[in-house]
């Protein structure tokens, strides 16, 4: 389940851990939040049910926005802004967009990237190209009938932005 990316983007950084629960997703994603800064592009891959949504409250809460993180699958993005100074968190669910790039473009999201951090669900082969450097955020839960709400999250920085960061810092 990785992500194609463009050539001018190589991993630098990678951290794998795994999480127990919700709470400590969201605690993830709080975490997490302190690494980021305003550019920031971060991709969230995963199984339905994942807990993609789950880190991205997280990171609203770490960056101090403006509104509850929800699914934003049936308005495709939601801007949240500031209540710190800090960037506003654009959180964009790409779920229903089939068109790559091309439609990703009518989001406007290359506008918002420089002021804000802009999380994408379900962005695998769709917005790559809006920077070279980017995170990269891979969830996976047991998918069989079972109650174990483990995930296996792999996290892994593209281009120099990432090189000196240390994404353990993010674990769980």
């Amino acid at each position: 389940m990785e992500a194609p990316h463009s050539p001018a983007a190589e991993a630098v950084a990678v951290a794998r851990f795994a999480v127990e629960t919700p709470e400590q997703m969201q605690e993830v994603g709080r975490r997490l939040a302190k690494l980021l800064r305003p550019g920031d592009l971060v991709m969230l891959t995963g199984e339905l049910g994942a807990g993609k949504t789950t880190l991205t409250r997280g990171l609203g809460e770490g960056l101090g926005v403006r509104g509850a993180v929800t699914s934003p699958t049936f308005v495709i993005a939601r801007v949240h802004p500031s209540l710190t100074g800090g960037p506003a968190l654009v959180h964009v669910d790409a779920y229903r967009l089939g068109g790559g790039l091309d439609e990703m473009e009518d989001l406007d999201l290359d506008v918002s990237l420089p002021d804000s951090v802009v999380a994408v669900e379900w962005g695998d082969g769709k917005v790559e190209d809006l920077s070279d450097d980017r995170l990269h955020v891979v969830i996976h839960r047991v998918v069989a009938h079972t109650d174990d709400d483990r995930r296996h999250v792999t996290l892994t920085g593209f281009g120099a932005r990432w090189a000196a960061v240390d994404l353990a810092a993010a674990g769980a």
